[in-house]
């Protein structure tokens, strides 16, 4: 596997799920792979799972890591072309990127959407950036319109607690304060359309997603006809994809909030984010705190999901 940017990358679902039991086994029975290689991370937003999670991926297949933050430890960077660069940012991409490629084995880029422009962010503009000028296989750390870590360690994390051969896996919209991307959303639908579950994304009016993503999904607007007889429910925010609302909030029901009375319209179902989360908008209480919650076990296995991407990759250089 040369670069990791969506579920095509990795191949065979059943032979990815195998191979990340193995590497959970045991973290470091392939410590020696990754000796005198670097990885570069570099960060133009925020993260604490996938820094830690990926930081120590790498460290327990050998690797040396460095950390870049972009606009904190470095020159603030010019993305567009043809501009007259007479503002803030002193280097440009083209020229960092390959640069950084002279220091390194392999680059993982952290480049949330802009909700500037949506074919720049669908078009995945810098991610592409890294892909095509470092001359390193280059692995996504959360990109404009997926999150690809994630949704794999998800997936590790259903297959673990699944009880039936084809769960039903609801997507649940849920309200926030904020203008958050679709790139987990996104990303979870895309690794859920790959499998044979059952499949279920539930959003208010205005909220759907990308068709690209959508899939073969069933898509309702009624939550509570979703949660039915549901074995996971995966709560996520997300702005609005369609213009000419896309990137706002229009919405903040509280009504879509997951709540005990919510989860009991389910099949016992577990309860899934991928963190961070705003308690009582999201999700309540009682339910991130209940025992069928799996958050920490699925921020857990992004240390395996990273780990298995990080060995395909060094298994190919």
């Amino acid at each position: 596997m040369r670069n990791f940017t969506n579920v095509s990358d990795i191949g065979d679902l059943k032979a990815a799920v195998a191979e990340a039991m193995q590497v959970k086994a045991d973290r470091f029975a392939f410590s020696e792979l990754g000796r005198n290689r670097t990885l570069l991370m570099i960060f133009f937003n925020s993260s604490l799972r996938t820094r830690l999670s990926t930081q120590k991926a790498a460290m327990n297949l050998g690797m040396n890591t460095i950390v870049l933050d972009v606009n904190q430890g470095a020159w603030k960077l010019e993305t567009e072309r043809g501009v007259i660069m007479d503002g803030d940012k002193p280097e440009h991409l083209l020229e960092a990127v390959p640069v950084m490629g002279c220091y390194c084995d392999v680059i993982g880029v952290r480049s949330f959407a802009r909700f500037e422009n949506k074919a720049d962010d669908y078009g995945e503009k810098i991610l592409n950036q890294f892909i095509e000028h470092s001359g390193r296989p280059v692995f996504s750390m959360e990109a404009a319109t997926r999150h690809p870590l994630q949704s794999f360690a998800d997936l590790i994390t259903i297959e673990e607690y699944k009880t039936k051969e084809r769960p039903k896996v609801v997507m649940t919209w849920a309200p926030h304060p904020k203008s958050l991307p679709q790139a987990v959303p996104n990303s979870f639908a895309e690794w859920m359309n790959a499998t044979d579950y059952d499949f279920v994304i539930a959003n208010p009016e205005g909220y759907d997603l990308s068709p690209e993503f959508v899939g073969k999904a069933r898509v309702t607007h009624n939550q509570d006809e979703a949660l039915a007889g549901a074995d996971f429910v995966y709560a996520k925010n997300w702005s609005a994809f369609e213009d000419p609302n896309y990137g706002k909030v229009i919405s903040t029901d509280r009504s879509w909030t997951v709540t005990a009375e919510k989860m009991a319209l389910t099949d016992n179902a577990y309860f899934m984010h991928c963190l961070p989360v705003r308690r009582n908008m999201i999700v309540s209480d009682d339910v991130i705190e209940s025992p069928r919650s799996l958050v920490i076990p699925e921020a857990a296995n992004r240390e395996i999901s990273a780990q298995v991407v990080l060995k395909r990759i060094l298994e190919s250089l």
